[in-house]
């Protein structure tokens, strides 16, 4: 006698539930999926080919209804021909704005007026396990949507510069190449992060630039073209201190930036600095590690005297040092 088979429904309390979940989803994708692009890219330079520009493509999104697209700095960096595919079917020539590596953003434009465009919400209201949803064209499919939730706050991920980029979102809404550039939404439709980045073995592990981060870096490169940062021109490498002479110094940190190169003329040299110092403070902050000083060197530095704090063998000195602005990246 065959088994008779029947259909096992969700409680009404879960069907609920899950009603609820799929009309925030689809509510979301409606408000928001007008705004997003895919760019196409062509004739990158041999610089910036990776495993995304090769492909030829990225995703991103209108911030603005005059023409203003956010997206990754590795979808478009070096490439000599960008166009942008519309949700409504065009398709336009866009010109790079500006871009910056050491975030992975990167504005672009496209000539017109009154584009649907999204609103960059304020990313440190989010928590982990709100709903997110990207959106973007994976592996060439325009206007794909996944859906999942917030899976952690405050990430560093290292960019092309090798540079940390902080304050960057976890989430396991699928991500694939792609999808970079594209919008991580909450439920209102708004921006919470910039897709950027997947770790290929994992499953459901990807990352997001907070939309705070996006939001002062947009506002710099549709200004400047770029952002300025500050240099003082030596390579370092992460040491330990010896224990017994950070407590004759009253040094309450374990680690510091070993001097393992300086450029000729630049600031650390002309403030007298020396292979083999250890960099351990810039105007009193403590630097622990070599992504700390990185931090310190904002665009507010460029040509203001500092003090830097630096072991000599077993001597603590204190060396006025002038940090100079960083050339623009090629």
């Amino acid at each position: 006698m065959v088994p008779f088979i029947t259909s096992v429904s969700a409680p009404p309390a879960d069907a609920a539930l899950i009603d609820a979940y799929s009309a925030a989803v689809t509510a979301a994708y409606s408000s928001a999926h007008p705004a997003v692009v895919h760019i196409e890219i062509r004739g990158a330079a041999p610089a910036a080919a990776n495993a995304e520009t090769q492909g030829g493509s990225g995703s991103g999104f209108f911030i603005s209804p005059d023409g203003y697209i956010l997206t990754n700095s590795h979808v478009v960096h070096g490439a000599k021909e960008l166009r942008v595919f519309l949700a409504d079917g065009r398709k336009l020539a866009a010109d790079l704005i500006g871009d910056d590596p050491d975030t992975d953003l990167a504005v672009i434009r496209v000539s017109g007026d009154g584009f649907a465009h999204l609103a960059l919400a304020d990313s440190d209201a989010a928590r982990p396990g709100q709903i997110a949803i990207a959106i973007g064209s994976p592996m060439g499919f325009q206007q794909t949507v996944t859906a999942g939730i917030v899976s952690g706050l405050g990430r560093s991920l290292r960019g092309a510069s090798g540079r940390l980029i902080d304050n960057v979102i976890q989430t396991d809404a699928a991500l694939n190449p792609g999808n970079s550039g594209g919008p991580l939404v909450n439920t209102r439709g708004d921006v919470i992060g910039v897709n950027t980045a997947i770790i290929r073995p994992a499953q459901g592990i990807c990352f997001a630039i907070a939309s705070n981060t996006a939001r002062w870096v947009a506002a710099w490169l549709i200004k400047d073209g770029r952002i300025r940062r500050s240099f003082i021109g030596l390579a370092g490498q992460n040491v330990p201190l010896i224990r017994k002479v950070a407590r004759y110094h009253h040094v309450e940190q374990e680690t510091g930036v070993l001097v393992a190169g300086l450029e000729p003329n630049s600031p650390a040299m002309r403030a007298g600095l020396l292979e083999g110092d250890i960099v351990l403070a810039l105007d009193g902050a403590p630097t622990p590690a070599v992504d700390a000083l990185h931090k310190l060197l904002t665009a507010d530095r460029i040509g203001e005297r500092a003090i830097v704090t630096f072991l000599r063998g077993v001597e603590l000195r204190r060396h006025a040092i002038i940090p100079l602005e960083m050339p623009a990246r090629g």
